[in-house]
């Protein structure tokens, strides 16, 4: 129990602050009044990456899983222990996704703090929600599902392989080393992320849509439930068939 709970807080601080990092970015580039207006998709990116290696930094006592697709994931490849020498079940799974959430959630309300003024300022909706959560370029839900899938697989494969196979006690983002998995996440983000803004972490954009839909935003406008569902599913799909995939692609060498 005692390491639960250096799990949840490491998580919750982690995830908080990769959100935080990440949105900020987002709003920096997408806001109208910011000095970093326009800064482009390649800014985003860069600063999506370097948001995943200061959360792996903090959060390196739970592993640094900062993403429900990654903690399903190593649980589908096997594990049998998380960071921390936290055994995999029921109640540590949990407690791994609720921090994730609650993280991204928190993370999110700090941006908003930090840009106050920006969002009151903010003429354009979709700039505002955009900040929050990801949106596809073109609308296709079942093609943006599939795109989410892919990029996760990507990103959870690839943390696995880094951990040797079936993750032990050090499986989680940390596995890679914090410089590695922020480059892992630039590159995804470079080469598939223009279709749906690459969510590919259901923690990371439904934490801050729900933060969106709650916060006293002028002009927010609508928090697009509607296509809520995709960077969700479509991230804890990829991430499952991740881990099922490093049974037979990444053997353990014993």
């Amino acid at each position: 129990m005692d390491n639960l709970g250096v799990v949840f807080l490491s998580e919750v601080v982690g995830t908080a602050l990769l959100v935080l990092l990440g949105c900020g970015v987002v709003a920096n580039v997408a806001l109208t009044k910011n000095k970093g207006f326009g800064g482009g998709f390649l800014m985003v990116t860069i600063g999506w990456g370097l948001a995943v290696f200061v959360g792996v930094i903090v959060s390196y006592n739970s592993g640094a899983h900062l993403n429900p697709a990654v903690t399903l994931g190593l649980v589908a490849s096997g594990a049998t222990e998380f960071g921390s020498g936290v055994p995999v079940n029921v109640v540590s799974v949990l407690t791994y996704l609720a921090a994730e959430m609650i993280g991204a959630f928190l993370g999110a309300i700090v941006v908003w703090l930090a840009y106050k003024q920006h969002f009151d300022q903010e003429p354009e909706a979709a700039n505002t929600l955009g900040v929050f959560s990801t949106g596809p370029a073109i609308r296709s839900y079942g093609w943006n599902l599939v795109t989410e899938i892919i990029g996760t697989f990507v990103l959870v494969f690839v943390v696995i392989a880094f951990g040797g196979g079936r993750q032990g006690e050090s499986g989680g983002l940390a596995a890679l080393g914090a410089l590695p998995v922020a480059l892992l996440v630039i590159v995804i983000g470079t080469s598939l992320g223009g279709p749906t803004g690459y969510a590919i972490n259901p923690a990371r954009d439904l934490g801050p849509r729900i933060a969106h839909f709650l916060l006293p935003i002028k002009g927010k406008g609508s928090s697009d439930w509607s296509y809520s569902w995709v960077p969700v599913v479509g991230p804890v799909i990829g991430g499952v068939l991740a881990g099922w995939a490093s049974l037979v692609l990444l053997p353990i060498l014993t």
